[in-house]
């Protein structure tokens, strides 16, 4: 359990940092409640976790197999230390991108080699996540606003239909944060640590739903402690957010974390022919970055975006995985010549 702490201080980190953006647009807006976008992104990240996180899981695990708990822990315990860092500057960093810079410092560290293309088909969607996002709110928005702007609706009740969307959206935009970036918590301690199915509540749960479970539970801590500063950041800041522009976002940015989480959809596209979609851990704050970007253009072009602090984040998002693969490299270093641990087999 002592070396699981560094998972759940992971899961803590994502849940103050990423899952924040989930509904960062929605409470920015004043449209939901922060306690309410809380209890709705806990309830289904934990949902997503345990039902569909394998996945990317699994895709994450083929960058560099940590096969020791104190290995696995080192990387974690770098990976949340990096993201806690940029958080405490207001900034949507990725645990994505922290969590990978970990696990090559760890491939260094041990002299095994960093698959280059399993690496390029997860740095792959650092690129092309907020773009996709980008185009899907800058779509969305504009059948949205032909809709708004031709329908007779009283705005009292138009109101009240996109607080209720905005709800339906953020949940399932929790349910895929929860199944795709469970991997950047749980993900490392996959081979270090089997566990036996057990029944919980009449379900049997695999060691890894165990290990899923767990860190979901941890990011929904960090959801209700600390994320509430994240919120408003991606919110506010970047760009002033109608209601519209802010179901829009979420809409977008769900869209993105699904395609990318989602197995039957991957299979889908192999039965047809088409390469399989990468099943790895997405950046959800750059997915949701990305879709704000995308109303800038829409609403007024690239006058109205607030330059500076994008170019904040987008300094965060370089320096993520090199800080990270530092201080894993380091911290290794440690666990293995002063504790006398070894972190491979």
């Amino acid at each position: 359990m002592l070396f699981l702490s560094s998972a759940l201080f992971m899961g803590w980190s994502l849940g103050a940092n990423d899952a924040a953006n989930i509904f960062g647009t929605a409470v920015g807006t004043k449209m939901v409640s922060f306690r309410t976008a809380a209890a709705i992104s806990c309830l289904f990240i934990i949902l997503g976790a345990v039902v569909g996180g394998s996945g990317a899981a699994h895709g994450l695990g083929a960058l560099g197999a940590i096969d020791r708990l104190a290995g696995a822990f080192v990387v974690s315990l770098s990976a949340a230390v990096t993201v806690l860092w940029m958080t405490r500057f207001g900034l949507p960093v990725s645990t994505s991108q922290a969590i990978v810079g970990a696990i090559i410092g760890w491939n260094l560290f041990t002299g095994n080699p960093t698959d280059p293309v399993v690496l390029t088909r997860i740095v792959g969607t650092w690129v092309y996540g907020p773009i996709l996002a980008g185009i899907f709110a800058m779509l969305l928005f504009l059948v949205v606003r032909k809709v708004v702007n031709n329908s007779t609706i009283h705005l009292l009740v138009l109101d009240r239909y996109t607080r209720n969307a905005l709800l339906v959206a953020g949940a399932f935009g929790a349910y895929s944060l929860g199944a795709n970036n469970i991997a950047n918590v749980m993900g490392v301690f996959i081979q270090a640590l089997d566990l036996p199915a057990r029944e919980f509540a009449g379900l049997v749960l695999s060691g890894e739903q165990q290990l899923f479970l767990l860190g979901g539970f941890a990011i929904a801590v960090g959801v209700v402690t600390f994320s509430k500063r994240v919120m408003l950041t991606v919110g506010d800041n970047l760009f002033k957010l109608s209601p519209v522009s802010a179901f829009v976002v979420v809409v977008a940015t769900a869209l993105v974390l699904f395609i990318f989480s989602s197995t039957w959809l991957s299979d889908l596209f192999v039965s047809v022919g088409l390469p399989p979609i990468p099943l790895v851990p997405v950046s959800q704050s750059q997915a949701c970055v990305g879709a704000v970007v995308g109303i800038g253009l829409v609403k007024g072009g690239w006058r109205i975006i607030n330059y500076r602090l994008l170019g904040k984040i987008g300094l965060g998002w370089i320096a993520t995985p090199m800080l990270s693969a530092s201080l894993s490299y380091v911290l290794l270093f440690f666990m293995q010549n002063v504790f006398m641990q070894n972190v491979q087999m």
